[in-house]
């Protein structure tokens, strides 16, 4: 837990909190392959706020979107939720203790009732003009769809015309989280 809460105070994520309005416990929870990660468990906090009622994509409709299209990529956007910051007068709702003393996030974190539906409509109102065109979004999972190959080469030229203007999504994606697949299931080189 210590070197956790220390990564997310040298990110800013959190920060000290001395009377917070609402606390909530952590729960650390075994990760198959990396070890432990930190959760605060808001319960109480999430029974409390009311519930967004934004609609989420449907899966079927999105695998129904992408059917037909010979090159798909698969995007998984890296931490998207912490990309949100928290208004300054909700921060203390998020407080949490630990044995080094009462914290609370700066950002949405995991966890919070209306984390998805929130990063949902971030996502949906930054790349309007290509949801239903050539991107399909689910939350922090993105794919972008081609109808065939721009180029020979597969990392030349083939989503240049779909990431033009003022996204920079490299930024947001984590390192290997993005890849492309030819018809036959191959994967190719990274972007």
């Amino acid at each position: 837990m210590k070197e956790e809460v220390d990564k997310l105070s040298t990110i800013r994520f959190i920060k000290d909190v001395d009377y917070p309005t609402w606390l909530a416990n952590v729960v650390m929870v075994h990760k198959p392959r990396k070890g432990w990660r930190m959760c605060v468990d808001y319960t109480n906090l999430n029974r409390a706020c009311p519930k967004d009622s934004f609609p989420l994509p449907r899966i079927d409709q999105l695998v129904d979107a992408t059917a037909g299209h010979t090159l798909l990529s698969f995007i998984d956007a890296h931490s998207g939720y912490n990309q949100i910051f928290m208004h300054p007068e909700d921060q203390g709702h998020t407080s949490f203790i630990t044995d080094r003393g009462l914290y609370c996030y700066k950002v949405m974190s995991f966890g919070l009732k209306n984390a998805r539906v929130t990063y949902q409509r971030l996502v949906n109102s930054i790349f309007t003009p290509l949801i239903g065109n050539t991107m399909e979004v689910y939350v922090g999972d993105w794919v972008m769809r081609k109808v065939s190959l721009a180029t020979k080469n597969p990392t030349e030229g083939t989503l240049g015309p779909t990431w033009e203007g003022p996204y920079e999504v490299t930024k947001v994606c984590r390192p290997g989280a993005y890849h492309l697949r030819d018809p036959k299931g191959k994967t190719l080189p990274h972007l």
